[in-house]
């Protein structure tokens, strides 16, 4: 997520300069037939107008479409960060007995563990994303974090090693993790260190948390219909192909400016609806690890920070702090 005030104008430019250097070099190869061997190749412009209206309101469509799934993901982790303090909360006041405090410490750190699960389950790579465009310095082209080494070393810092290991073997740490969770509070409530109704309240959040994380998976694992991705971006390249034709029919008469202006104006107008269309694109996937992400690591930090916090530890992170404007 690109947290200053605007992105420059330089660097929207050079983030989608190709269709802009690709419209300019075929358009001025298109305006220098027309002039040096005198070929009609205008276009009447009504007709190429009215497609470029419909590859709007197509363009429009999917860039709704794409801010609402991120969107979603953002208010998702936002019910994550309220659930989770509301989890600690509910930890700390609930859990009584002669080793209250070590219980409540396991169980605010066991959710820490299913944070650190979930925000790496969903970094990894998925064909229809961006691999080859991420933050860099920041994630691998291929696999966007480094997944068995640097997810199971964070593990470390909040669970025991033999848990760790059973961890291990499955396939979606995360449900794992919140699995134990639910079976260790049941041996609470067992062992009478929380009430029946209390014990249905913090299993009730923990519900929450299953829903939080089905909903991110969701978006992770179903794409943005690929049917309005291409369509989106076909129709742009085709409008984009008669754009400089249209453009020597309304330069008609005006020679002198037309070898200069008709490939600059038609270059200026195909960047504008590649640059729409790609927006949309970059907004498909909220947590590829690209410029426009969710920012799952700076919210996890924050959620860790408040737990620690409630728990009196002594060693509590920073927060997570921005690098060139990106906070991921």
């Amino acid at each position: 997520m690109y947290v200053r005030r605007h992105y420059s104008l330089w660097s929207t430019f050079y983030w989608s300069k190709k269709p802009f250097l690709f419209g300019f070099i075929y358009s001025l190869i298109v305006a220098q037939l027309a002039i040096r061997f005198e070929l009609d190749f205008a276009f009447p412009w009504q007709p190429i107008s009215v497609i470029g209206i419909a590859v709007a309101f197509y363009l429009g469509f999917k860039n709704n479409s794409s801010y609402d799934r991120t969107w979603e993901a953002r208010k998702i982790w936002g019910s994550i960060v309220n659930n989770s303090r509301s989890f600690a909360a509910a930890s700390l006041a609930f859990v009584q007995g002669k080793e209250a405090k070590s219980i409540q410490r396991e169980m605010i750190f066991r959710h820490l563990a299913w944070l650190t699960a979930l925000r790496h389950q969903l970094r990894l790579s998925r064909e229809w994303e961006h691999t080859s465009e991420r933050l860099n310095n920041q994630f691998r082209p291929t696999v966007c974090e480094d997944y068995n080494s640097k997810l199971f070393g964070e593990l470390s810092e909040f669970l025991p090693q033999d848990e760790v290991e059973y961890l291990r073997t499955k396939t979606n740490v995360a449900t794992q993790v919140m699995r134990r969770q639910a079976a260790r509070l049941q041996e609470l409530k067992d062992q009478d260190y929380i009430e029946d109704f209390r014990h249905m309240e913090l299993h009730q959040l923990m519900v929450s948390f299953y829903e939080d994380q089905g909903k991110s998976e969701r978006i992770k694992n179903f794409p943005f219909p690929r049917q309005y991705s291409s369509t989106a971006l076909w129709l742009t390249v085709i409008f984009s192909v008669f754009v400089p034709f249209g453009m020597l029919d309304v330069l008609h008469g005006h020679q002198a400016w037309l070898p200069y202006f008709c490939p600059f104006v038609s270059a200026f107008v195909i960047w504008i609806f590649f640059l729409m269309e790609k927006i949309g694109d970059y907004s498909e996937n909220p947590f590829e690890g690209t410029y426009n992400d969710v920012p799952i690591t700076s919210i996890a930090r924050g959620i860790e920070i408040d737990l620690k916090e409630m728990l009196d530890e002594e060693e509590v992170p920073g927060p997570i702090q921005d690098e060139h404007g990106f906070l991921l």
